[in-house]
């Protein structure tokens, strides 16, 4: 079912190439605008989830395409910071986030498998996640200081923030779901 929500998670595939081109397009302003495409992305992730349940528009396809497309961008994004910047102290944070989100999306299949859907339904935690990541992502993605603040390092800084919220995230997922693990052994 199309729907304005649904739109807007396509839209944030469809922004994906769009997201690559700008970043590293050989330009003084490339990584301004980058960062533009990625914070638009951001605000459709909060608002495609919102007018869902306001209009009472959930559906299949979105409870399918929204984290999708939630996780193609986060992690396109972050595997393009890390090809600009290939340092140790932004490899640990990524490669932290991208095993939460496979593991946790592994997780999630496997319950609704089950019929236990509920137990690993989004927290409050993991919205927090996402809120850190995508700050994070955005900072560092638009690099350069501004007015002064070192805006590449304190995205750094809100990485590891967003790491560690995933991996709290990520334990408290496994931990509700741990009954059922052991028991389906």
């Amino acid at each position: 079912m199309l729907n304005l929500p649904n739109i807007l998670s396509l839209l944030r595939i469809i922004l994906i190439p769009v997201l690559v081109l700008l970043y590293f397009l050989p330009f003084e302003t490339a990584t301004i605008w980058a960062t533009i495409v990625f914070v638009f992305a951001a605000i459709t992730d909060w608002l495609d989830g919102y007018l869902a349940r306001k209009w009472e528009q959930t559906s299949p396809f979105g409870a399918f395409i929204d984290p999708v497309a939630d996780k193609l961008i986060v992690v396109v994004a972050l595997v393009m910071i890390l090809f600009k910047t290939p340092v140790w102290y932004v490899l640990i944070p990524v490669i932290l986030i991208i095993a939460r989100e496979l593991t946790v999306s592994a997780l999630r299949e496997w319950m609704a498998e089950l019929g236990q859907r509920n137990i690993v339904k989004v927290s409050k935690m993991g919205k927090w996640k996402t809120t850190f990541q995508m700050v994070a992502i955005s900072c560092l993605i638009f690099y350069k200081p501004l007015l002064g603040l070192p805006i590449f390092e304190v995205g750094v800084v809100l990485l590891y923030l967003a790491a560690w919220l995933t991996l709290q995230s990520m334990w408290n997922y496994l931990r509700a779901a741990l009954p059922l693990l052991l028991n389906k052994a």
